[in-house]
Parts: C-alpha cells; sequence; structure tokens
C-alpha cells in the first residue's frame, strides 16, 4: 500500500516535524494539490518534485470563501 507522503515523494517523517515559517505551527497535507497548508497564516506551501517549498514569497493565499 502507498502513502499519501510516498505518492508525492515526501518522506513522511519530514512532514510531522515541518512547521509554518510565519507562524511556527503545524502544517496539513493537501494532497489533491501537492501543499503543506498552513491555516494560521492562510497559506499554501507547494510541494514540487518531492521537497517541501517552505518560502513565504512561493506560498500561495488560501481563499477563505471555499
Amino acid at each position: 500500500m502507498t502513502s499519501v507522503a510516498d505518492t508525492l515523494g515526501v518522506d513522511p517523517k519530514l512532514l510531522e516535524i515541518l512547521v509554518c515559517p510565519v507562524t511556527k505551527t503545524p502544517l496539513r497535507l493537501d494532497r489533491e494539490r501537492a501543499e503543506l497548508i498552513s491555516d494560521a497564516a492562510h497559506l499554501a506551501f507547494p510541494i514540487r518534485d518531492g521537497i517541501p517549498i517552505m518560502l513565504v514569497d512561493e506560498a500561495r493565499p488560501l481563499d477563505d470563501t471555499l
């Protein structure tokens, strides 16, 4: 069986220790969009080629109307 992290190419242990670079709060994985979501900062950080891009300049603002 393949885990969500395996399908994105991200080490599951890495996902456990990553936090939002802005708020230092835990992140949640959105596997459909291949992003790590910071609910506290209202940002989505992309995962590219199995690497979480934790730069605020690369993050997408979350749309609260969803």
